[in-house]
């Protein structure tokens, strides 16, 4: 079977203009280079007419003048392009969607956002190559592992929502729980998109997973129940740091777009609350009516997303998400979800039916290990974000860190894992407001959905939460404010937080991060460099390897004075050029290693216009004691 050519004209229909450069940098990855762009459906009809030898249209839904859908009907009505292959991509990604651009002729629809490998299978699949995920190797229904247990395949992503599935795989790999009825291999998936397809498909037995996508899934006949809340809370909504956030602050989102992990989301549902209450209206579909533009974006992808993008304003998504941005300085803290719906809902456990049917003593075995790791993570943050650190982030690519992990679990309005009963009173009201104040899913039958058996005996005895649903409108005012409340959190310390080398310059002390430090030597001799700035003292050979010496006393704009036998040259690592460099620092003397926490660390001081302090980290207050140690940007203060 041939391949797709990669010189194929490609036309992709995207309004918004990030997205469709991410659109095309994917399908370049993909060595597909020849791709036309068009801002909406109608200026896509006019391509089409004008260029007979497109080969594939990827179109938006939801578009200004003309929108996907329409495209599609067009296309399909007019002999000349109803024979091209066409992708419908949408944030939508709910079942009555799709089933609508089937029927008016899709080759298939791609929830957005969506990976390489996401859109070459879809793609693949339009043009008749290869196979889509039902054929795709992944053996489906229950399987026996090599103890003769049956295995018991659940998926999930890097969100700390998932955390208890991380501490059991923990004691399970440490020996502390040997399960019984069960072989456990889990799954970590790329976002919801993958999460919801290996569900659907039975590619796995199971899946911690957004309710509302759980719930519609259910409405279009998956064979899938709720065994299991997999936590309360947890999420946060944060704003960019571009823009000015003044009174009046809903000016701020107003005409920006606004980041949602998925349309089936109870984010979506507390979105749609907050903006709202503070009377903007927040939507997916475009129109001049509507004051935020709510775009889906997958969790990991958000920080980055914001940062390159000057016309996001936001996003609500799980933790840790939301407080690593904040501590890498690109976001501030709006408010917890807490904040907004005390204790509500949020991802479940669910089970494919061929699994529950054939194997309920382990669905039995699961809840009650589920329900033991909830109660170890609120009893026990610090050891269970150690867990956190290696579950959700195995690779480093995500670059979590315990402190962040530490903050997230401590916060008294994050997460709660103490309570996983599955309460079919909590999801009423959730999809009763999505259903009825946002028009979006349908109502579903709770008590065939929900399958409580397994949770009454795993939870039997423990104390219920109890949820305020629905603030009123003067309570969500006061979270657009910022730090209003008591709402203020050191989350923006938390990169901060660590191990310093400190040392002495002119009588005050300051700190290097440890991981910046190299080595620390004695006083050589410099070969000096002709034409450099006074702070340049000239170069060292060291081991063979040219190390250039700056004199950080003058490059601070400090006295220099004579050194001594006290004075040391501080080897760095330092990224100021393109790529990593040694420098080698002169400094008074060394004093030691020390660690501060992120609750021990403030912003430096504002002293006034035309004064630099961008090389100062922070100021750290030393415990018992009312001195304060100068935290410094090792490459900020040598750029």
């Amino acid at each position: 079977m041939m391949s797709i050519p990669e010189d194929i004209k490609i036309l992709l229909v995207e309004d918004a203009v990030t997205m469709r450069k991410i659109e095309v940098k994917t399908l370049k990855s993909l060595g597909f280079e020849n791709v036309i762009e068009a801002a909406d459906g109608k200026i896509a009809t006019q391509i089409l007419q004008e260029q007979g030898d497109v080969g594939l249209v990827i179109s938006d839904w939801n578009m200004p003048n003309m929108g996907g859908y329409e495209l599609l009907v067009w296309m399909r009505e007019n002999e000349a392009f109803k024979q091209i292959p066409f992708l419908m991509a949408t944030g939508q990604s709910d079942r009555s969607q799709a089933q609508r651009a089937q029927n008016a002729g899709s080759n298939g629809l791609i929830a957005k956002p969506f990976s390489p490998a996401e859109l070459k299978e879809k793609m693949d699949a339009a043009f008749g190559v290869g196979q889509d995920l039902s054929g795709s190797g992944v053996e489906s229904g229950p399987q026996i592992g090599l103890s003769g247990k049956v295995k018991l395949r659940l998926a999930h992503i890097q969100i700390t929502d998932h955390l208890i599935l991380g501490v059991l795989k923990k004691w399970i790999e440490t020996g502390e729980v040997v399960p019984e009825y069960f072989e456990l291999e889990t799954k970590c998936l790329a976002g919801w998109n993958p999460v919801q397809e290996f569900l659907e498909v039975g590619k796995v037995d199971g899946a911690l997973i957004l309710a509302p996508i759980a719930m519609d899934l259910f409405n279009y006949g998956a064979p899938i129940k709720l065994v299991l809340f997999a936590h309360r809370s947890g999420s946060i909504m944060v704003r960019s740091q571009s823009g000015e956030f003044s009174e009046p602050y809903q000016n701020f989102f107003r005409k920006r777009s606004f980041l949602i992990p998925h349309k089936m989301s109870v984010h979506h549902m507390l979105t749609h609350m907050f903006f709202k209450g503070i009377g903007l209206k927040a939507d997916m579909e475009k129109g001049d009516d509507v004051d935020v533009n709510l775009e889906i974006v997958a969790p990991i992808n958000m920080p980055v997303f914001l940062k390159e993008n000057t016309e996001a304003c936001g996003f609500l998504v799980a933790e840790p998400i939301g407080t690593k941005s904040i501590a890498a300085g690109i976001a501030s803290q709006q408010f917890l979800s807490n904040e907004l719906w005390e204790n509500h809902p949020c991802c479940v456990v669910t089970l494919r039916d061929d699994f529950t049917e054939n194997h309920p003593e382990a669905v039995h075995e699961l809840t009650r290990l589920l329900v033991r790791a909830g109660k170890f993570v609120e009893s026990r943050p610090d050891a269970a974000a150690e867990i956190a650190v290696g579950f959700l982030d195995p690779d480093g690519k995500l670059g979590l860190k315990v402190p962040v992990l530490k903050n997230v679990l401590k916060d008294p309005q994050g997460i709660k894992t103490g309570d996983l009963y599955p309460s079919k009173d909590d999801l009423a009201k959730m999809q009763r407001y999505m259903s009825e104040t946002m028009k979006v899913g349908a109502m579903v039958d709770l008590d065939r959905f929900v399958d409580t058996q397994y949770a009454d005996e795993a939870c039997e005895g423990m104390a219920r939460v109890t949820t305020s649903f629905l603030n009123s409108n003067s309570i969500i005012s006061q979270l657009l404010v910022p730090n209003s409340a008591g709402r203020a959190s050191d989350k923006a310390m938390l990169a901060r937080e660590g191990r310093y080398l400190t040392f002495i310059l002119n009588r005050q002390e300051f700190g290097v991060n440890i991981l910046k430090i190299k080595e620390i030597i004695k006083m050589m001799e410099f070969v000096k460099v002709h034409q450099a700035p006074p702070y340049a003292k000239g170069v060292i050979n060291l081991r063979g390897k040219v190390i250039p010496i700056i004199d950080l006393r003058s490059k601070l704009g400090m006295e220099e004075i004579a050194y001594t036998d006290r004075s040391c040259i501080v080897i760095v690592e330092t990224d100021i050029y393109s790529d990593s460099k040694q420098i080698g620092v002169v400094v008074d003397s060394v004093s030691e290693v020390t660690s501060f926490r992120a609750e021990e660390i403030e912003e430096p001081p504002a002293l006034g216009a035309g004064i630099n302090t961008s090389y100062i980290l922070g100021m750290a207050k030393t415990a018992g004691g009312n001195k304060v140690k100068i935290l410094l940007d090792i490459d900020q203060a040598l750029h």
